[in-house]
């Protein structure tokens, strides 16, 4: 981008003037860049872009699966790359058949679908979080930017900490949601764990985000 000039000195009603215009000229910018940038609560989310979450880049080195542990109820979440520090909770299912999210007054915490696997038990563990509420970024809000590779720790009632490697990132549109590919285990030896929130973009008209972004990783070490 090429810059502009430096504005000539003016004086009187001229530096006035120059001085109602450039502020005429932020408003509109910041006007515009709400309605643009404006998630659920106007706010930027990094899950509001597609382009953030890719499948696995080829070449990136992944340590081997471990093998899978006794079930255990999860109790909490850290994720150190994103700065996720969270407690899990017990979900259920919504009236719809989608895993329940934790309720909007506790936006800091993670729900774990309690009918289904452990995390570091053998299948696959699903875990939910909300990306924001209407007034600020709530648990996965920069869940998106995850990348291959990353660690995930649980830590389970029994007193260990299950630890995951993420192993790709992806978004899968709420018209075209293939629950195999999300709630299904890539491996039915391995210990997996799948992190879900909303992605895609704010629908104001229906008040849903239009997408899924959904971490997958697998259990390669127990402490």
């Amino acid at each position: 981008m090429t810059a502009a000039p430096p504005p000539r000195a003016a004086s009187g009603a001229g530096r006035m003037a120059v001085g109602l215009v450039w502020a005429l000229v932020l408003v509109l910018m910041w006007l515009w860049g709400k309605e643009v940038t404006a998630g659920q609560g106007g706010l930027s989310a990094p899950t509001t872009g597609d382009v953030a979450a890719v499948g696995r880049p080829r070449g990136v080195p992944l340590p081997p699966p471990r093998e899978p542990v006794g079930p255990s109820r999860p109790q909490r979440l850290d994720m150190p790359s994103l700065g996720i520090g969270a407690p899990v909770v017990e979900r259920g299912l919504e009236a719809s058949g989608a895993v329940e999210a934790p309720p909007y007054e506790t936006p800091g915490t993670v729900g774990w679908y309690a009918a289904g696997t452990a995390p570091g038990a053998r299948g696959t563990a699903l875990l939910v979080g909300h990306a924001d509420t209407e007034t600020r970024p709530a648990v996965f809000h920069r869940l998106s930017t995850a990348r291959p590779g990353a660690v995930v720790r649980v830590g389970r009632a029994d007193g260990t900490v299950a630890e995951f490697t993420v192993e790709d990132v992806r978004v899968f549109s709420r018209h075209a949601f293939d629950a195999h590919r999300v709630y299904g285990p890539r491996d039915a030896a391995r210990a997996e764990l799948r992190l879900i929130t909303c992605g895609g973009t704010f629908d104001r008209r229906t008040a849903t985000y239009t997408a899924n972004v959904v971490v997958s990783a697998y259990l390669t070490a127990v402490r």
